[in-house]
């Protein structure tokens, strides 16, 4: 891939892609959100060849506001029954060098695309994802959900990243080499969590993926209870599948072994431990010390977070949602030890893509 500056006078131009950049926008009855989706793609410092939003059957007027903003909007023949396959349907029209997904109800920095391109001058690199941050923070849901991306997109992407292995291309915001995506038929249906699929099978394949940091996307998180079930549901059932699907092609790759084994365990082992063990024993010796448990890593989440929040100016935003991390943390437990006896013991498999927003 070839970055060409153009002065023309101006100052600090952003490169031009010689190769050229599409965006794809899955959508189903998304007509709340996805016109400003479409703003922040118009507003980029890097000019987009196309932006395609695939109006996946909404029965809203998504593909009419879309319409409304110039885009390019294709309808499959039917719903897709899944933000894979919408993707995969609006796949076919893309033609340029770059293909980006990002969901429709996501807004980007204004130089998020611009940041994620030095990545792919490696021709290793498949694939490239960016810092995360709910647009909104203010239910408790979406309160745990800022510091739970503030933790992660601080201090374990960033790790993740240097042994080139981060462990998910984020679904909402990634940048894909448009030939490779192709290769592999696009984005899998067979396990809810498909960014995840893609990112395991790419390392499979002996290519990269990266994370930038300074590349910042805004998606709508779940707001109530209802909506958060349904996507730690997908979320945490999509990781058990994945698992089992990819474990004997990923137990031969450094770091990645590794970053999985720790998730497995923190999902099942950690989860019984913060769920049951430590009020169990608290119960039976009576003695509230166990307890304590709970808040024991409080530095080790502070610590990490504090520092984004500062160059964010967002400290006291950071120190009022601390609380509810720790809700969202329990939830999340229940959600994946509910996955395990589902996954693997009742041998019962989760496959109803339900929109988490």
């Amino acid at each position: 891939m070839r970055y060409e500056h153009i002065t023309a006078g101006k100052k600090n131009q952003p490169p031009a892609l010689s190769g050229g950049i599409s965006v794809l926008v899955p959508a189903y009855n998304e007509a709340a959100s996805v016109a400003d989706t479409i703003r922040s793609l118009h507003n980029q410092t890097i000019p987009i060849d196309e932006i395609i939003v695939i109006d996946d059957f909404s029965s809203d007027g998504t593909g009419d506001v879309a319409r409304a903003l110039g885009v390019t909007v294709v309808v499959p023949p039917r719903n897709t029954g899944s933000k894979a396959g919408a993707q995969n349907f609006g796949l076919q029209f893309v033609a340029t060098e770059l293909t980006m997904a990002i969901d429709a109800d996501t807004t980007l920095a204004p130089d998020a695309i611009e940041k994620l391109l030095p990545a792919f001058a490696d021709p290793r690199v498949a694939a490239a994802c960016g810092f995360v941050l709910p647009r909104h923070v203010r239910t408790l849901w979406e309160r745990g959900r800022y510091v739970e991306y503030l933790f992660a997109f601080s201090f374990y992407k960033p790790i993740q990243d240097f042994y080139t292995k981060p462990l998910i291309s984020s679904g909402c915001f990634s940048l894909y080499r448009t030939a490779v995506l192709k290769k592999n038929g696009g984005w899998a249906m067979r396990t809810p969590a498909e960014d995840m699929d893609l990112t395991w099978t790419y390392y499979q394949q002996g290519y990269r993926v990266r994370f930038l940091p300074t590349a910042v996307s805004y998606p709508i998180e779940p707001h109530n209870f209802e909506f958060m079930r349904k996507q730690l549901k997908r979320w945490s059932h999509g990781f058990i599948q994945n698992v089992l699907l990819h474990w004997h092609g990923i137990r031969n790759i450094p770091y990645l072994n590794y970053t999985v084994t720790v998730a497995l365990w923190d999902a099942g082992i950690a989860s019984l431990a913060y769920l049951i063990l430590l009020p169990l024993l608290a119960l039976i010796f009576r003695n509230p010390l166990f307890l304590l448990g709970y808040v024991i890593d409080i530095p080790a989440v502070i610590v990490p977070t504090l520092g984004i929040a500062i160059k964010r100016r967002e400290v006291c935003r950071l120190l009022l949602s601390l609380p509810a991390f720790f809700v969202v943390r329990a939830v999340n437990g229940l959600f994946m030890l509910e996955a395990l006896w589902t996954e693997l013991i009742l041998k019962r498999r989760f496959d109803v893509y339900e929109k988490g927003h």
